[in-house]
């Protein structure tokens, strides 16, 4: 018989330890020659990412040794930064950011030079045996510089490891991706002020007999038009991702009509769904062909991920039935479909895909050693683990906006007679991220211990076209606060969370809103901000080149419109924050600089604010290590229950 105690205060076997470690994150999924590659990241090993291969026979190899890890750095977000080639293995080590080649002969050898160079993005031309990359270089004298740069590996060459670039001139560039025949090259390329889901262009260009770029023709972009995954097909065809008509779907381009004006395009089939998301990271993969006439593809609506196979000449979306409800990193290999997929009680596994048979798990990551015991003993079934409900709710301008809601859960607890419980609101980076339906055992290690959380996407976030993605421009920290505002008034309206208990949590981006909803409302009695940013004008001046004009959409130009970035800088309003706030920084972040977090702290001591500031010497814009993992959220959970006074840990 479940235990009536107050919300807030059950105990939980999901502790910070099993958040942490209890499995690993998967990630670019990729075919070459028969095998299955992937990128596992593993807390328990310090963060370390290992990138793994699977063959025909289902037998499982980890490729690279410690202490190596595949991690880029480029955009400080990184992306897929390996490349197969045979038995060779070209990555990106992330304590040096330099290429490495790892084969059978023994350790992986550096090929890229010394100094400050990044990668992501690679691609092997093996008819000139070089590598073609995404390439950042920072310098003190000008400043960092962008570009498609090529890397020779052929043995024995006077230019050997040297990085030439083989497309410049813009401020950045994606997805350099060759011809099968390696005799042509398509890449994305965007300039200031845009972010690449603003505005950019698909270009290809024809490589001449010593390897450089001829005949280059824009096929398709700009005018407000955002392109994702150019591809290339087995015969030579070559399909992307835009979002040309407000939604991103699938386009192909004939080679001989590659010139036709944008205009006269349109999409293999026009869906009300996003077939891709922002491009924060480098290389993401959202389709892939099953055969000269079959695409595999992953889509989104509503924030929940669908999979199917398009039919190109019919032009015709086939549903492939499964209770994935998140999916990602889409490959094909010897004509079956593969890709990353998780829901929320089943966490993210390499699966394979077919109309007949539906959805089979090939691969699911382990736990950490010492994890495995208390994962055995922790009962993560449907009797303890919160199913994520789809809500939407009217907002301000009668925006329709979504979140996902989780009702506590605990086989061992009810809530107390007449009690509501107390609320989270969750608040996702970007701000042009998305919540999603996957396990998330963040979200469950709160559920379990009777917190209702909900996982919100404000407007401005990715999956809901572009339209709600453009909801936020010049709005960032007025539409946003507002959603949390009205979100929690829904949930109370409904009986599902008690308004005088509602918390708010976000990292980065969400950080931001965090602030600015203690600051500019009275909604919430305490928040946690994660590297978060309270001083608009600060950030604008101080932060990385792919974000230096982010704010420009989002807020207004700047110094011009200066004065919109002290109106909604909550640094500069800190005497209308009155309840307690817990700050948690990395203090190797370049994205947001740990004086963001410092500044806050001191004003809101300076008032007497109940104020915690939490720092992680090795971390940086986003936490990685177990041991850090852990002790943020015993910090935020101890913090939460003294607050609202729910009792001492369990």
């Amino acid at each position: 018989m479940p235990e009536a105690r107050l919300s807030g205060s059950w105990s939980s076997n999901i502790s910070a330890a099993l958040v942490a470690e209890s499995a690993a994150a998967i990630n670019y999924v990729r075919s070459h020659n028969g095998f299955l590659y992937w990128v596992e990241s593993r807390p328990w090993d310090n963060g370390r990412n290992i990138i793994f291969r699977m063959g025909m026979n289902g037998a499982i190899e980890e490729l690279i040794p410690p202490p190596f890890s595949n991690l880029s750095r480029v955009h400080e977000y990184g992306g897929c930064a390996y490349v197969p080639n045979g038995e060779q293995l070209y990555f990106v080590n992330g304590d040096d950011q330099r290429i490495y080649v790892q084969d059978s002969s023994g350790n992986p050898k550096p090929i890229s030079p010394e100094g400050k160079w990044r990668f992501a993005d690679l691609s092997f031309d093996p008819f000139r045996e070089r590598l073609i990359a995404v390439c950042e270089l920072s310098s003190g004298e000008t400043g960092t510089s962008n570009f498609i740069a090529t890397i020779s590996v052929r043995a024995a060459a006077s230019d050997w490891g040297e990085v030439k670039p083989l497309v410049a001139g813009n401020d950045f560039y994606a997805y350099p991706t060759l011809t099968p025949d390696c005799q042509s090259i398509c890449w994305i390329q965007w300039n200031h002020p845009n972010m690449p889901w603003d505005e950019n262009e698909l270009w290809r260009a024809k490589i001449n007999d010593r390897g450089a770029l001829c005949n280059l023709i824009k096929v398709a972009g700009g005018n407000n038009e955002a392109i994702v995954q150019p591809k290339w097909s087995a015969n030579g065809e070559l399909f992307y991702i835009s979002d040309k008509t407000g939604w991103w779907n699938i386009y192909r381009v004939e080679l001989e009509r590659a010139q036709l004006h944008s205009s006269g395009r349109r999409p293999l089939l026009s869906v009300s769904a996003d077939f891709a998301g922002p491009l924060w990271q480098l290389g993401a993969s959202y389709f892939d062909f099953v055969n000269t006439n079959e695409i595999a593809c992953i889509w989104s609506e509503k924030g929940v991920s669908y999979a199917g196979t398009i039919n190109i000449s019919a032009r015709e979306l086939k549903t492939i039935e499964s209770d994935f409800s998140h999916l990602e990193n889409v490959a094909c290999n010897d004509g079956r479909f593969y890709c990353i997929a998780s829901n929320f009680c089943k966490p993210h596994s390499v699966i394979t895909l077919h109309h007949k048979t539906g959805a089979e798990t090939i691969y699911q990551p382990p736990s950490s050693p010492r994890i495995t015991k208390l994962l055995a003993k922790s009962k993560l079934d449907s009797r303890n683990l919160s199913e994520p409900y789809p809500i939407e709710f009217t907002s301000s301008e009668n925006s329709l906006v979504h979140a996902f809601f989780y009702k506590p859960k605990n086989s061992k607890y009810v809530a107390l007679r007449n009690e509501l419980p107390p609320l989270i609101v969750m608040c996702h980076g970007g701000p042009t991220a998305a919540s999603t339906s996957a396990l998330n055992l963040k979200i469950q290690f709160w559920t379990s211990r009777g917190f209702a959380v909900a996982d919100l996407n404000y407007r401005g976030s990715s999956g809901f076209g572009r339209c709600y993605r453009e909801a936020l421009l010049k709005k960032w920290g007025l539409a946003d606060v507002e959603d949390t505002s009205y979100l929690v008034q829904h949930l109370a309206e409904n009986g599902l969370a008690d308004p005088k208990r509602c918390i708010i949590r976000g990292s980065s981006a969400g950080g931001f809103t965090v602030l600015a909803a203690l600051t500019f409302t009275n909604t919430f009695k305490a928040g946690a901000s994660f590297y978060g940013i309270g001083d608009l004008e600060s950030l604008a001046k101080d932060t990385h080149k792919f974000e230096s004009h982010y704010l420009e959409g989002l807020v207004g130009s700047y110094p011009r419109e200066r004065e919109l970035y002290y109106k909604r800088s909550p640094i500069y309003h800190a005497d209308r924050l009155d309840c307690p706030v817990i700050f948690f920084q990395g203090l190797q972040d370049n994205v947001v600089p740990a004086n963001q977090a410092k500044t806050m702290v001191d004003s809101l001591k300076n008032r007497g604010i109940q104020v915690e500031y939490v720092t992680y010497a090795d971390e940086r814009h986003g936490f990685r290590k177990a041991a850090n993992i852990i002790d943020s959220l015993q910090r935020e959970l101890k913090f939460y229950r003294k607050t609202l006074d729910l009792g001492d840990l369990d």
